[in-house]
Parts: structure tokens; C-alpha cells; sequence
């Protein structure tokens, strides 16, 4: 089973995503931010990471660097759910290793299909 970590400051969208998950049988926990997201990465060992990547403190981009370098999680699939859609964020996130783009608001299908992937 996959173990997903849902990581937006909108507490509303991370919420509502990870309860739409949960209902398709993953396991998922949701981070508000960079910094609980990393420390709630460590114990729980996420398979695959939505970010979004406009938040405070830390960016997604920063985030998911990080999020490799958290021993055993190197191979974490990352896949940004954000507001930023223009060609110029989705090379960035590209070259920043992300394994998928999808822009808010993302359809839930496209979503799931990503993860699968």
C-alpha cells in the first residue's frame, strides 16, 4: 500500500485531498508546511509526496530536495499539486525532480493516476 503525504499551507485542500485518498485505500498524512512535513516524513516514510509549491517558510522545490535527502526516502515519488501553471513552473519543477505536475484545481483522477504511475 502506498504511503502518501499530502503537504499545502491551505489546510482545507490538504484535508480535502487527503480524505478523498483515504477513500481510495491509501494511507495518507498531511504536513501545513516544510518543516512538520519533514518530521512527519521521518517516522511515517511516505512512498509518494503531494506538494504544493508555494508556501511559506519553505517551497515545495526546497521541500522535496530535502525530502531525498531523508535517509531511506532518495526514491520518494514527488508530484507537485499547485497553483503555478505557466510553462517556466512546470520546467522548474521538472528540473527539480519532480516526477509530475498538476495545477490547482487538479482533477482528483489525473491525481490518482500520478501517484500510479
Amino acid at each position: 500500500m502506498k504511503r502518501i503525504l499530502v503537504v499545502d499551507d491551505n489546510q482545507d485542500a490538504a484535508e480535502g485531498l487527503a480524505l478523498g485518498l483515504k477513500m481510495r485505500g491509501y494511507m495518507v498524512r498531511v504536513a501545513y508546511d516544510g518543516p512538520s512535513a519533514l518530521e512527519l516524513a521521518r517516522e511515517f516514510e511516505p512512498t509518494v509526496a503531494l506538494l504544493d509549491i508555494g508556501m511559506p517558510v519553505m517551497d515545495g522545490y526546497e521541500l522535496a530536495a530535502r525530502l531525498r535527502q531523508i535517509p531511506g526516502l532518495a526514491a520518494v515519488r514527488v508530484i507537485a499539486v499547485t497553483g503555478y501553471g505557466q510553462e517556466k513552473d512546470r520546467a522548474r519543477s521538472r528540473d527539480a525532480g519532480f516526477h509530475a505536475h498538476l495545477v490547482k484545481p487538479a482533477d482528483f483522477e489525473k491525481i490518482v493516476r500520478a501517484i500510479e504511475d
